[in-house]
């Protein structure tokens, strides 16, 4: 898995991911809705997996000694690892946010321990609807990611809802760090619970899907 993972990097990574690291730079713009930060590396994936369809990189990566199975598990632990670079980025950014500017953002999550926890959240859904989707007919890209994309900012939306409507979430999750510091840890935890599961069953599934796909490579 670790030379699969080599592979990835180093033929698949295309410059738009690279590029959707950056914006985690986002969250230093006041009255951003920072969820929206978490979507464009979902996008970056988009490009990968559009660009491996272009460059025919399943019939490449079935021509070495893997299962489909493995290549399956690849790509999405390259996606996984990407997403956990964005979260790293963010949460950097949310700490000099913090230092820096100090102000409530108005559009959404404060930028917190909280809003990491959502970005695990966010992760975990596009990954449990992209990849079985785009593993069922790998020809098909596009509408696997506007399902992946239209998952994920409903979420985002009722994230922006929530902290104007949901008293727990307004007053307690939607607060500058270090307040309320536990219930921001149990939701940046069960964010990371939910991404682990969800990113597992994706590969799980995407991978049956994959077997009982007829390949025209």
């Amino acid at each position: 898995m670790i030379l699969l993972l080599k592979k990835e990097f180093r033929l698949c990574l295309h410059p738009a991911a690279l590029v959707m690291l950056a914006t985690s730079a986002l969250l230093l713009v006041p009255n951003y809705p920072f969820g929206v930060s978490f979507f464009y590396m979902a996008l970056g994936i988009f490009f990968i997996c559009l660009d491996g369809r272009e460059n025919h990189d399943a019939a490449f990566t079935l021509a070495l000694p893997v299962s489909r199975r493995e290549a399956v598990r690849g790509r999405v632990l390259f996606g996984a690892c990407l997403e956990l670079m964005q979260l790293a980025l963010c949460a950097a950014f949310a700490a000099l946010r913090s230092r820096w500017i100090g102000a409530d953002n108005q559009a959404g999550m404060d930028g917190n321990l909280a809003l990491i926890g959502q970005g695990f959240l966010l992760f975990g859904v596009f990954n449990i609807v992209f990849f079985p989707a785009h593993y069922r007919d790998i020809g098909k890209v596009g509408v696997p990611f506007a399902l992946g994309a239209a998952a994920m900012f409903l979420l985002i939306t009722l994230d922006v809802v929530a902290t104007y409507a949901v008293p727990f979430v307004r007053d307690v999750l939607d607060t500058p760090d270090p307040a309320h510091l536990g219930a921001k840890l149990a939701c940046l935890a069960a964010g990371a619970a939910a991404w682990l599961i969800l990113t597992g069953a994706a590969i799980r599934i995407a991978a049956r899907r994959f077997e009982a796909l007829d390949l025209q490579l």
